[in-house]
C-alpha cells in the first residue's frame, strides 16, 4: 500500500501536507438532540440546565426528588429556550458556557471547578458539586468540569438513597 499525504488548505489553496507539518485541531464533538420546552407557565430553560424527557420530544427541568425527574437526558445547549419553543440539548460531549451562566446553574461563583464531578441537585434545574445524602433522593452524576467554562457530560444512572 502506498503512503499518502493528507490534503490541507493553506491560504485558500489545497496542498499536500508538507514534511514536518502536523494536523493539530481540537475535537469538540458533542451529540445534541432537538427538543421542546414543556415546562409551562412561561418558564424558560437556560444553558446548562439539566433536563429530563417529560413527553414526546419535550423536556422539563430535572431534579433529584423523584426517579421520573432524576433521569437526566442532558443539559440545555441554547442560551435560552422559551416555554413551548424548540431548542437543543447536549446529551454527550462537552458543553461550554460562560462562568456567569455556570454560576446560575450551580449557585457558585467563578464558574465550574476543573476536575470536579457535578451532580443533579434536589432543586429543579440546578447542578451541585456535592453528592446528595438525603434518604429518598437520587444521586445522578452529570459530568466533570474540564475548566471554569467547560463540562464533559458523563450522565450516569441514578442511585436511590
Amino acid at each position: 500500500m502506498a503512503l499518502r499525504k493528507p490534503l490541507v488548505i493553506v491560504a485558500g489553496q489545497i496542498q499536500q501536507l508538507q514534511a514536518g507539518d502536523t494536523l493539530n485541531a481540537a475535537v469538540t464533538e458533542s451529540e445534541i438532540i432537538s427538543v421542546t420546552n414543556g415546562s409551562g407557565g412561561a418558564v424558560a430553560l437556560t444553558i446548562g440546565t439539566p433536563v429530563y424527557i417529560s413527553g414526546n420530544d419535550t423536556v422539563k427541568k430535572a431534579n433529584a426528588a423523584a426517579l421520573s425527574t432524576a433521569n437526566v437526558v442532558g443539559l440545555v445547549a441554547d442560551v435560552s429556550i422559551a416555554d413551548g419553543d424548540p431548542g437543543t440539548v447536549v446529551v454527550e460531549g462537552v458543553l461550554t458556557a460562560t462562568t456567569a451562566q455556570w454560576d446560575a446553574v450551580t449557585g457558585g461563583a467563578g464558574g465550574l471547578v476543573a476536575g470536579t464531578l457535578y451532580y443533579l441537585d434536589a432543586t429543579a434545574g440546578l447542578l451541585t458539586a456535592t453528592p446528595l445524602t438525603t434518604v429518598g433522593q437520587y444521586v445522578a452524576p452529570i459530568g466533570v468540569a474540564l475548566s471554569t467554562v467547560a463540562l464533559k457530560l458523563d450522565v450516569e444512572p441514578t442511585i436511590l438513597l
